[in-house]
């Protein structure tokens, strides 16, 4: 202990402490589940505890110390084989803010004033049993920017996983709202109807935009949520979160850019000493590491964060805000350090195109996104250190895959350069996507880089119509990274002929879909 209180006064200035301060605590075996350390109770030894920046273990006895500052948050990295108490709205309670002062004015309120620190900052655990073989539930940029927004949210996506089973926890990858942040607690009451704790993170439309440094512009995501960089372990995975989106921009001090703080990676590096090399590490921010020539995102840091997860071969990135889907692989051209791939999945959004497009039989947007993702959801199944991926579309069966785009009718013994498309939604390059005709032999298909038939068909109908059409005309369509392409076969006979897709993806299960085109007699 004498060590952490010498290690602790090591880093008061890189904390901006005007004088020392030693937060205290214990981490316990919540018995009776009160919240509250009772005589009884057993301090839990070697569990993972943070200032933010710092990571300590606590002793033999359960406990730990920290420095702390005027703007701190303590937290606790929950292990494996325990629970966190969760509030009302099943957000997970592992921290303690410390401000004495409160946040600063703004336009949007922060965390009240907390006063003097506690005597003691304790943190529960309730002892569980976690399989290593679990699934975790993903949702991209929610986003809404009114309450009729947050309606959509709910009754188009929420209302598909309420009280979802078999889910221990659930995450949204930022822009939790779309810029108005009075609108957390309405997005709050939507997510908590999913009915399993909720983790958050903070994307670049939930920030405090009048705050004139970074390390402010957190404050009202943090007075509802907590630290916006944290960990946890649930099984065999250990979960960084991380803020990734600095503002204002360092380069200009205007808008946003992706990347991380220097008290930001520490806290990766000290929270890495503590996780074993043979688990998997699952890192989830907003903002795509994959952004090209650092224009969205600091290419230093992310050789940053590579050098910090080289020891570690089992990894996984997660990112969502651009509102496309796709699979990024990081080799060692750009940085990664291991002889296997980094995967980097930015995932689809649940608000798809920003609330956009026709509306369903319901009065919700159909808001497909601009490579022609339909939005939805994504869940995660981890099986000890490894992982697999499904994506849930919105208000399709699981089996709905991809997208077929063909004509409806072709010209029989006619060439032509129209196609079969197959978009599919999970795919990435060197994927094996199959086709055939009628019963056929089945070909490879080609893939390709440009915009899904597809998506363009539904957009332009807003620009061909004669009659306004209710709802938001969508955006502009843009280059899919998971489309490929077929031939069409016109010397067959007339009539009706069956199209049968079938694809592998990455995690080698196979999807299938169907479609058909008509040959009829040229005139």
């Amino acid at each position: 202990m004498k060590n952490t209180i010498l290690a602790a006064g090591a880093i008061l200035f890189t904390l901006g402490l005007s004088a020392q301060n030693i937060a205290r605590g214990y981490v316990f075996e919540d018995s009776n589940q009160n919240g509250k350390k009772d005589r009884k109770e057993n301090g839990i030894p070697e569990v993972a505890v943070t200032n933010g920046q710092e990571v300590v273990l606590t002793n033999a006895s359960g406990k730990y110390e920290l420095p702390v500052g005027d703007d701190n948050i303590i937290s606790i990295i929950k292990p494996s084989g325990y629970n966190i108490g969760k509030n009302e709205d099943n957000l997970p309670q592992f921290f303690y803010i410390h401000k004495p002062k409160g946040s600063p004015e703004a336009k949007f309120q922060g965390v009240a004033p907390t006063g003097k620190l506690p005597k003691s900052v304790d943190f529960a655990l309730i002892p569980s049993e976690e399989n290593e073989e679990f699934t975790a539930l993903i949702f991209g940029d929610p986003q809404p920017y009114t309450k009729e927004e947050v309606e959509f949210f709910a009754r188009g996506i929420v209302s598909e996983v309420e009280d979802v089973e078999n889910v221990p926890f659930g995450l949204s990858m930022g822009d939790l709202v779309g810029n108005d942040l009075e609108l957390f607690n309405p997005y709050i009451q939507a997510v908590k109807r999913v009915g399993i704790p909720w983790y958050n993170l903070q994307g670049n439309h939930d920030l405090n935009f009048d705050a004139e440094e970074d390390q402010l512009s957190d404050e009202t995501y943090e007075a509802h949520f907590g630290p916006a960089n944290y960990a946890f372990n649930y099984g065999k995975v250990h979960f960084i979160v991380l803020d990734n989106v600095l503002y204002p921009d360092p380069r200009d001090a205007k808008g946003y850019w992706g990347g991380f703080r220097e008290d930001q990676l520490q806290f990766v590096a000290n929270d890495l000493k503590y996780v074993p090399k043979d688990h998997l590490i699952v890192l989830a921010f907003h903002i795509p590491i994959s952004e090209p020539d650092g224009d969205n995102f600091r290419d230093e840091d992310r050789d940053r964060l590579f050098e910090l997860l080289q020891d570690y071969p089992n990894t996984l990135s997660l990112s969502a805000h651009t509102h496309i889907q796709k699979q990024d692989f990081f080799g060692k051209e750009e940085g990664w350090l291991q002889e296997e791939p980094h995967h980097h999945y930015n995932i689809g959004t649940t608000s798809g195109d920003w609330y956009s497009g026709k509306l369903d039989e319901a009065g919700i947007p159909v808001s497909t996104m601009r490579d022609g993702t339909p939005k939805g959801y994504a869940f995660i199944n981890f099986h000890g250190n490894e992982y697999s991926i499904d994506y849930k579309v919105a208000g399709k069966p699981e089996d709905y895959q991809m997208e077929i785009f063909a004509p409806n009718v072709v010209a029989k013994g006619r060439r032509t350069k129209a196609g079969i498309f197959a978009n599919f939604f999970m795919g990435t390059e060197g994927d094996e996507v199959m086709y055939r005709i009628d019963d056929g032999e089945w070909k490879e298909m080609m893939y390709v880089e440009e915009p899904d038939p597809s998506y363009v068909e539904l957009v332009y109908e807003w620009d061909t119509t004669d009659k306004l059409m209710p709802g938001r005309r969508s955006s502009n369509p843009v280059k899919s990274d998971h489309l490929w392409r077929g031939n069409i076969p016109t010397y067959l006979e007339t009539g009706e002929h069956t199209i049968e897709i079938k694809a592998t993806d990455m995690f080698g299960k196979t999807h299938s879909a169907i479609s058909s085109y008509r040959l009829e007699e040229a005139k």
